[in-house]
């Protein structure tokens, strides 16, 4: 798979945060806060505010995704790559691949590896949807 094909298949960041939520959340989002499920949607995209604690958030608070500003397409490419390659990645060849600089891509190379040595669910959901395909 390319990074092309993930870009493809996941048209949007709105797609990319469905399809989060659906691997998280099934069918009702929960506050990370305070987990409770009492929400209100709010206008800004796949956003919620919490009626318990009074806090918005989204899917990805509390994840590796949390306040990123590198297309979440780029994220599921690399932990692609990571999952099913054999091979090393240096920063400078994946930066190349995914067009960032080198520090970005050591960056998530290094949370996505950080993720995986905790046994991260979501990554482990991520592994197991794309086994699925």
């Amino acid at each position: 798979m390319t990074l092309e094909y993930f870009y493809l298949k996941f048209k949007s960041k709105k797609e990319c945060i469905e399809f989060i939520e659906d691997l998280e959340w099934s069918d009702t989002p929960f506050c990370p806060y305070c987990n409770s499920e009492r929400f209100t949607n709010l206008k800004d995209e796949k956003r919620y505010h919490c009626n318990n604690c009074n806090n918005s958030y989204s899917v990805t608070v509390g994840t590796i995704f949390h306040k990123t500003k590198i297309d979440l397409q780029k994220w599921f490419y690399v932990i692609h790559l990571l999952l099913n390659s054999d091979e090393q990645f240096s920063s400078r060849s994946l930066a190349k691949e995914i067009k960032t600089t080198k520090d970005t891509a050591h960056r998530i190379i290094t949370e996505i590896k950080k993720a995986l040595i905790k046994n991260n669910s979501l990554i482990e959901k991520i592994k197991k949807s794309e086994q699925q395909r």
